[in-house]
């Protein structure tokens, strides 16, 4: 079990996350959901370890969490200037024994000997992908990884996201298109306002736009009658 205890995390005197509890079944893959500015990413660089909370505990099986063991995709990858993909790929050490970089290459339609200055934002997605799949962690983080994607790549992503959990990898998946994560998550969590206010299990998948939304879509609503 991942378990997130009392964390909490402030940036100066603004506090993203607020005393969150969250239990995370290992081997298994969770969506995590949020408007913009709920603090989702917060939350990923806290688990991953770039970012230290000011408060709480994550621990991995009743110990303080090794962040050694976690890979981590973020929203934006850094790539170095004037290199190509397959010298990128060569940076990450290989520890997947079932990783064959050709099958990767064709299935992912990345142009390894170009310039990934030319890549287009969802080739270097792909790429940086491709890279962490290299290293074989227990634990991976996907901070919006359908962002950039065409539809092919993205249903590629979903099969890739069902085979890990198959492989026993505990998968922490977040976006804002909510139909990538029922496709693939055995649940989802909804953060706002700096907690996570409720999880959803597989068989209330189909209410969770509608607890996201509800709110927002009548005050919109309001707001608009008087806008337009």
């Amino acid at each position: 079990m991942l378990e997130l205890q009392n964390l909490t995390i402030n940036y100066g005197k603004h506090r993203v996350i607020d005393q969150l509890n969250l239990q995370l079944e290992t081997a298994k893959i969770h969506g995590l959901v949020g408007f913009n500015g709920s603090g989702k990413t917060t939350l990923i660089q806290a688990l991953f370890g770039t970012k230290k909370p000011n408060e709480g505990s994550i621990l991995l099986n009743g110990e303080k969490l090794d962040h050694n063991e976690i890979a981590y995709l973020p929203t934006s990858n850094y790539f170095y200037s004037y290199i190509t993909g397959r010298e990128y790929l060569r940076l990450f050490p290989l520890k997947n024994p079932h990783y064959k970089q050709e099958i990767w290459e064709e299935l992912m339609h990345v142009p390894l000997d170009d310039l990934i200055e030319h890549y287009s934002t969802g080739m270097k997605k792909k790429l940086a992908l491709m890279a962490i799949l290299k290293l074989d962690k227990k634990i991976i983080l996907l901070d919006e990884p359908f962002n950039g994607l065409d539809l092919e790549s993205g249903k590629i992503l979903n099969l890739l996201i069902d085979r890990l959990g198959e492989r026993g990898k505990t998968v922490l998946v977040t976006s804002h298109i909510i139909e990538t994560l029922t496709a693939s998550c055995h649940q989802i969590h909804l953060l706002e306002k700096g907690k996570i206010q409720k999880t959803f299990n597989h068989e209330q998948f189909d209410t969770i736009e509608k607890e996201l939304f509800e709110k927002f879509v009548s005050k919109a609503n309001d707001m608009l009658d008087n806008a337009i």
